[in-house]
């Protein structure tokens, strides 16, 4: 049998066991022991409501509040000329500029306040800066998640803040976390793959580039020294299915998070992110366990880019 119909035999038989062609809802706060059973261990997706309904910040946390509170803090801000941030154009994989703006600006920015921007600005800075940034903001939120951090046993490696436009979309990338997304106010839609998904997903390699704004308000790309980035060339929202015929077989789900709801987003899951204009979130990561799921997923890895190499010339990027 050839790679690409074991790889399907593959995927047809991890989702005749137990994959869901919906995420499913939870309506209450889980057990630790219970939700690592059913949902941790598996690897498996679920939006869990009634999660936040305690948090100050779902009342609190309106344009308002945030200017009187945190609106001269000086914060790092994503800006893009197309709201794609960390995401391949052409040959490069381009990250956006990251602009020290006060909050109020960006709130002026995504109620249209002032003069119309050629840009658009996206406060998703994954490096625990709701903690580092807006520390003043932590006491409308919960720490951490306790039955989250009872199941792991550990706290989480980092808690980020999400406020941006309707225009700013996440590319389809994955991560090496158990990661809960909390939608405080607005919609968060996601396209989710699950890891066994691989196969058919592709990648290249693209020399990494920041953009940058100019005087004129136009921007440019700009390369930067380093190694070739690994990334994902394809849009689910618009797959090239001609160049990439073998996304045909993979099994995206859609989801929707609205306000008060929390997404448990499990490892290595592929994911795609839009939201609802002037959305705000707040994320708690979990550095997954570097167990055997993770290395059946380093060896599917592996064989991808086997089969890859052992294609048509020109296709070496193109997973089979």
């Amino acid at each position: 049998m050839k790679p690409s119909g074991l790889f399907q035999h593959f995927i047809d038989y991890f989702s005749d066991l137990y994959l869901n062609r919906s995420v499913p809802y939870l309506e209450e706060p889980p057990d630790p022991l219970q939700f690592y059973r059913s949902w941790i261990a598996p690897n498996k997706p679920c939006i869990i409501r009634n999660a936040l309904s305690h948090w100050p910040a779902l009342s609190r946390w309106t344009p308002e509040y945030l200017r009187q509170k945190v609106g001269s803090k000086v914060i790092s801000v994503a800006v893009t000329p197309n709201g794609y941030a960390d995401a391949v154009s052409g040959k490069y994989f381009v990250m956006p500029e990251e602009r020290p703006m006060t909050l109020s600006s960006v709130l002026d920015i995504i109620e249209g306040k002032g003069q119309l921007e050629k840009a658009v600005f996206y406060v998703q800075k994954q490096c625990s800066n709701l903690l580092e940034e807006l520390p003043e903001l932590t006491d409308d939120v919960e720490p951490h998640i306790s039955w989250m951090s009872t199941a792991l046993g550990r706290l989480p490696d980092a808690v980020n803040f999400w406020l941006g436009e309707a225009s700013a979309v996440t590319s389809m990338h994955k991560d090496h976390y158990e990661n809960l997304y909390c939608v405080v106010s607005g919609e968060k839609n996601f396209i989710l793959l699950p890891p066994t998904d691989r196969p058919f997903i592709p990648y290249g390699l693209y020399q990494p580039a920041v953009y940058h704004q100019r005087d004129d308000g136009e921007f440019e790309v700009v390369e930067q020294l380093g190694s070739e980035v690994p990334w994902i060339p394809l849009d689910p929202l618009n797959p090239d299915l001609e160049q990439y015929p073998q996304y045909r077989r993979a099994r995206p789900v859609r989801c929707s998070v609205k306000a008060g709801e929390m997404l448990y987003l499990p490892s290595l899951w592929f994911h795609h992110v839009q939201q609802s204009h002037g959305c705000v979130a707040v994320n708690f990561w979990y550095d997954m366990e570097y167990d055997i799921r993770y290395n059946y997923f380093q060896l599917l890895e592996s064989l991808c880019g086997a089969a890859s190499a052992a294609g048509p010339p020109g296709k070496s990027s193109v997973a089979l």
